[in-house]
C-alpha cells in the first residue's frame, strides 16, 4: 500500500508541474500572463488550430489524471487509517 501511495504522490507532483506548464502555453485572451512570454497578439507562432486543439486535449487529459491521482490518494489515506 505504501509503494502505491508513493508512486501516486510522485505522479501527482509530475502532473502538477506539467499541468502548470501546459496552462501557461495556452493562447491568451488578452493582457494576461501568457502575453508576457509570447509578445501579445503580434505573434502568430501558436495560432495554428491543430496545435491549439492538441494542446487543449493534452491539458484536459493531464488535468483528469491529476484529479484521479488526488482522489485515489485521498481514498488510500482514508482507508489506511481505518
Amino acid at each position: 500500500m505504501e509503494i502505491l501511495q508513493v508512486i501516486l504522490q510522485v505522479l501527482l507532483g509530475i502532473t502538477s508541474l506539467l499541468l502548470t506548464f501546459l496552462i501557461l502555453l495556452h493562447k491568451g485572451r488578452g493582457g494576461g500572463l501568457s502575453d508576457m512570454f509570447g509578445g501579445g497578439s503580434s505573434s502568430n507562432l501558436g495560432s495554428s488550430g491543430v496545435a491549439e486543439r492538441n494542446l487543449n486535449r493534452f491539458t484536459v487529459i493531464l488535468g483528469l489524471t491529476w484529479g484521479a491521482c488526488i482522489v485515489v490518494i485521498g481514498l488510500l489515506t482514508k482507508f489506511a487509517a481505518a
